[in-house]
């Protein structure tokens, strides 16, 4: 019985002298069981940790720490008794105010920082503007901004195309406004939800959309008018809408006599600016009815309104020249104030929001409130 007891032992050591080489570990946490390497002592016990405190809102000297607090940009326009833009003002010409309390302005930009410009063309099918003259007068406002300002083009139908991403390059702007073609379908609101949501928060500074459209979507699925209005009050962009009335071509086309409605004119080689554009034939269609149109007019002037832009109303290539013109000289004349709200808000709520000035008979125009992120900015 011997041997087995002394194989017994030497299984015993063999065993013990394995386990002592597994702590011998090399420099870079790699097990090693090598001679000569640094031994590290067994790991003691750790003890129940303690939780950490509550992130406390001021250290000891008082100081105010805020938190992912969201710095929420106004832009303001101020104009005289007749309507003028009053310039040279100051970050202390200006007071703000959230839901009536003074928020201390931690940001001020006077009216010569540049903008950051989507212009979002609608290119369904219409009988009011022919394609050259959409696309000249496009141009024509491009000419018209501040060499500085860069401007992305967006063109849609039934789907969504970025013809180019933000340039002050102004012959890649106009290479791309004379790319957009007319198309079947009207895919609005994912056009605008793809503008506000993912291609304009991620550029810094002052942005605005500039929609040229009837305000009638017939073919979006991801995004609704609902959705776009509560999102554009939680970014900081204005929203210009230049809104062209195509209801009674859609119904003088719609109640034709059968063989009498207009044909379907699609843009060719031989001519590619077709002066009659209608997929309109039979009653019925979506998009048509009187309802949808004062749905569309709603829509565009709320996105107007609650981004403290304005609607325009285009009804020949002259007024349509002259609505760019204007917003191309408004857009040189906003202030811009930031400031951190003192209040905690939950996300998606919303907030009054009031600017004033320390001047005399002056109007001051902005957004009059705003709503808290539901989710991150993407910077």
């Amino acid at each position: 019985m011997k041997f087995p007891l002394l194989l017994l032992l030497l299984l015993t050591v063999y065993s013990l002298s394995g386990a002592a080489s597994a702590q011998i570990r090399r420099t870079d946490g790699k097990t090693d069981g090598k001679k000569n390497q640094r031994s590290e002592p067994a790991p003691t016990p750790l003890a129940t940790p303690t939780p950490l405190p509550a992130l406390a809102n001021e250290v000891d000297d008082g100081e105010i720490i805020k938190v992912n607090t969201q710095l929420v940009t106004v832009p303001v326009r101020v104009l005289d008794r007749k309507g003028r833009f009053i310039g040279g003002l100051a970050k202390e010409n200006f007071k703000v105010f959230e839901n009536g309390r003074e928020q201390e302005i931690a940001m001020f930009s006077n009216e010569n920082e540049p903008f950051t410009v989507a212009l979002v063309l609608d290119m369904s099918y219409s009988a009011k503007f022919k394609l050259a003259e959409i696309q000249s007068a496009a141009i024509a406002f491009i000419e018209q901004l501040r060499p500085q300002d860069k401007v992305m083009v967006i063109s849609f139908d039934g789907e969504v195309h970025f013809n180019c991403l933000a340039t002050s390059d102004r012959k890649e702007i106009h290479r791309a406004i004379r790319s957009t073609r007319i198309s079947t379908g009207t895919s609005l609101y994912e056009a605008i939800d793809a503008v506000i949501n993912r291609s304009l928060p991620i550029f810094e500074g002052r942005k605005a959309v500039i929609l040229f459209s009837d305000g009638v979507d017939t073919t979006s699925r991801r995004a609704t008018d609902y959705t776009n209005l509560h999102d554009a009050m939680e970014q900081e962009a204005l929203i210009y809408t230049i809104r062209y009335d195509t209801f009674r071509d859609v119904q003088s086309m719609k109640n034709a006599p059968i063989g009498q409605a207009p044909k379907i004119s699609i843009p060719t080689k031989e001519n590619p600016f077709p002066s009659i554009l209608s997929t309109i034939a039979t009653p019925g269609v979506q998009g048509t009815t009187a309802e949808e149109y004062q749905k569309a007019a709603d829509y565009l002037q709320q996105l107007a309104d609650k981004t403290g832009g304005q609607l325009y109303d285009a009804t020949t290539v002259g007024n349509l020249a002259e609505a760019y013109s204007k917003i191309a000289s408004e857009l040189r004349e906003f202030y811009s104030v930031g400031y951190y709200p003192t209040e905690e808000r939950a996300p998606g709520k919303t907030s009054s929001v009031k600017v004033r000035v320390d001047r005399d008979g002056v109007a001051v125009k902005a957004r009059e409130t705003y709503t808290k992120r539901r989710k991150p900015e993407v910077r």
